[in-house]
């Protein structure tokens, strides 16, 4: 199921860049595995899966050790700041910077790990009072002020768009984050890269990639309904 699952997405992702003039291998898809077991994963993973993704810090380092090594983990969920040393040097990318202070302390643990942290800065562009997130606005003072942290590197921007159930209602706000990354790529700041844009998920990454998306984050679309605990 998972297989023929992903066989759709990964159609829809190829359609997606046939349309935007883009090449698949530009898109990277993130599969999300919060709450699945690790059968999942693992069924996932020989269907050719390398990127996963997790919103909590404590099943991320529970279901690492059981997989194989050299799949990616992305951290997606909102990040506190006293789980950071749980996971510096064991993912490979955060996606969910969402203020200075946290920064710091990811640049605090990478640096006594003697190692580097991709991050992406989290933009709440629809304002959402539900969402994490800094305002587009703030974006890039942030950015600025991260990417003098030793040990971390700001390799783009990433949100999370409303539910809805028509994803075009979506593409002003990926087309927004997509022109912001576009305007702090333009300011030239030492240490940043805008290479990586993380948007879309199962109900609008189609949208999101004729918009820019370099990153799509699905779920449901891969292993069905999420089950709840």
């Amino acid at each position: 199921m998972i297989r023929e699952n992903l066989n759709t997405v990964q159609e829809a992702i190829k359609k997606s860049c046939g349309a935007a003039g883009r090449q698949p291998g530009d898109v990277t898809l993130v599969a999300v595995s919060k709450t699945k077991p690790l059968s999942d994963l693992r069924e996932a993973y020989e269907a050719g899966v390398r990127d996963f993704g997790e919103n909590k810090v404590q099943e991320l380092t529970d279901k690492i050790p059981e997989l194989p090594s050299d799949i990616r983990w992305h951290m997606i969920g909102h990040l506190q700041r006293n789980k950071v040393k749980y996971i510096v040097g064991k993912v490979s990318m955060i996606h969910s910077v969402d203020s200075l202070r946290l920064a710091e302390e990811i640049s605090r643990e990478a640096v006594r790990k003697d190692t580097a942290v991709d991050i992406l800065i989290e933009v709440n562009v629809a304002a959402e009072e539900s969402k994490y997130g800094i305002t587009p606005a703030e974006a890039p003072d942030l950015v600025e002020k991260i990417a003098a942290l030793p040990g971390i590197k700001v390799c783009g921007l990433m949100t999370i768009a409303p539910y809805t159930e028509n994803p075009e209602e979506n593409r002003p706000f990926f087309r927004k984050l997509k022109q912001l990354s576009v305007d702090i790529q333009e300011k030239n700041i030492d240490n940043v890269n805008m290479s990586v844009l993380s948007m879309g998920m199962t109900g609008d990454y189609s949208v999101a990639i004729e918009e820019g998306a370099t990153c799509v984050r699905v779920g449901t679309g891969i292993f069905g309904e999420r089950q709840l605990h």
